[in-house]
């Protein structure tokens, strides 16, 4: 069963390497890590997608939230959520396939971003069975697919906001947190601080 975790972690080096390190040591295979800035200053948002059951993915929580620098934890697999992916496609074109590709871009609610003599680069956002479907269909066609590069999933929770978000958005606070959900008590206390 896949896992969505999005971990927050401060903005230090090393840290990658130390979240990647207990993948290993659990024997769990990452599906798909996504880093970048969140919206908390110094702290990065990761998301990492993995395969395991129910007992290993409790397993990963809590070993994770041991980790140093690792300020929050969250698996949102199950819970309702927003998850995309970008994925730059590079397809050999010609000019007889050139129009071809772009209706093709069109369907799928896709952009031409680059055009080259030989090439034009199509740059996709959606689920993961958007894009593959994107890719499948290019390659059944004489549109011969040169290059992709995805971005791995993105999530975010549906309607969840911290009192932070509230703020900004000019909501007051937030519901309490239902007991024995501590991480979004972490969340809520740590944004309060900021």
């Amino acid at each position: 069963m896949l896992h969505t975790f999005v971990a927050y972690v401060e903005d230090k080096p090393g840290v990658l390497t130390r979240v990647a390190s207990l993948f290993r040591r659990l024997n769990i295979n990452i599906i798909s890590l996504t880093v970048g800035h969140s919206e908390r200053p110094g702290i990065s948002r990761m998301t990492i997608v993995a395969d395991a059951n129910d007992e290993a993915g409790n397993r990963i929580r809590a070993s994770l939230y041991k980790l140093e620098n690792v300020v929050d934890v969250d698996d949102i697999g199950r819970a309702p959520s927003v998850t995309r992916e970008l994925a730059l496609i590079k397809v050999a074109a010609t000019a007889s396939t050139r129009s071809n590709i772009f209706e093709l871009a069109e369907v799928f609610r896709a952009r031409i971003v680059d055009l080259a003599p030989e090439s034009l680069m199509i740059e996709i956002t959606g689920v993961e069975s958007k894009i593959e479907g994107l890719i499948q269909v290019l390659n059944e066609t004489e549109n011969r697919v040169l290059e992709v590069c995805r971005s791995g999933k993105m999530t975010m929770r549906r309607g969840h906001h911290t009192s932070g978000v509230l703020r900004a958005m000019g909501a007051g606070e937030p519901d309490p947190p239902k007991p024995g959900n501590q991480s979004l008590e972490t969340a809520d206390n740590f944004a309060d601080n900021i």
